[in-house]
């Protein structure tokens, strides 16, 4: 069965759909010694190679639940002090479902599944993150109030989203958007500075239970859950 190059790549966890469009054309992908098109369907009896080395065959799906620690950096630049994957140092090669900014500490993803990266972190899908958040002075309800209706931050105003006061300092919040340190800008732009931000769920996943600086594969039902949450996720632009 032949199928669309893009993904015959990205089903080997090589990288996404959308690395292998620009790896084709880069010119870096060629199938049988020739150069391929951006549509060019494939199957395992062709010979493909990405910089001149074959590809190689499909690995087993790895997905994992991580408890980043403050100051570990979500990317996959090795060079980068205190990166992600240097810090996990997995066996095999995964990479960061999306981000949580270096001071932010919680729950991310990270996989060999270029597939379902995308089809996560696509917009419009409304997937849920939520937070725990301590602020640098007391919560107002009409803190509480914007926040829940919407900030204006990177020319844009910020989706409704659930927000519960927790404690004086200390505020719950659901958000189905990934605007970069959207908690943090959000904050800003209302006159506080976020003290402490750690992420407790992503969907149906949450950190409880899991170790500062650890990790834990899915459980069966976790993916089975996961596979009907994204089975219909849209096809529109990243923004996480």
């Amino acid at each position: 069965m032949q199928i669309r190059l893009n993904k015959f790549i990205s089903d080997t966890g090589f990288c996404s759909r959308r690395g292998a469009d620009q790896l084709i054309e880069d010119g870096r992908v060629l199938v049988n010694g020739q150069r391929p098109e951006l549509g060019t369907k494939v199957s395992s009896a062709d010979l493909i190679t990405i910089d001149n080395k074959p590809l190689v065959a499909k690995k087993e799906r790895i997905y994992l639940a991580f408890h980043k620690p403050v100051g570990i950096t979500c990317t996959t630049e090795l060079h980068i002090k205190d990166n992600i994957i240097s810090y996990i140092n997995y066996s095999e090669r995964i990479f960061p479902v999306g981000r949580l900014d270096k001071p932010s500490e919680g729950l991310i993803f990270l996989t060999n599944d270029g597939d379902i990266v995308n089809k996560i972190l696509r917009a419009g899908n409304n997937h849920e993150k939520e937070y725990i958040v301590t602020v640098d002075k007391p919560i107002t309800e009409k803190f509480i109030d914007q926040m829940s209706k919407g900030v204006h931050i990177l020319n844009t105003i910020t989706k409704p989203c659930f927000i519960q006061k927790e404690g004086d300092y200390r505020f719950r919040i659901v958000l189905t958007q990934g605007l970069n340190r959207q908690i943090r800008r959000m904050c800003k732009a209302l006159d506080y500075s976020v003290v402490k931000l750690k992420r407790i769920r992503i969907m149906h996943i949450r950190l409880e239970g899991i170790g500062v600086g650890q990790w834990r594969n899915f459980t069966k039902s976790e993916m089975d859950k996961m596979n009907e949450l994204i089975s219909h996720s849209i096809k529109t632009k990243e923004v996480s």
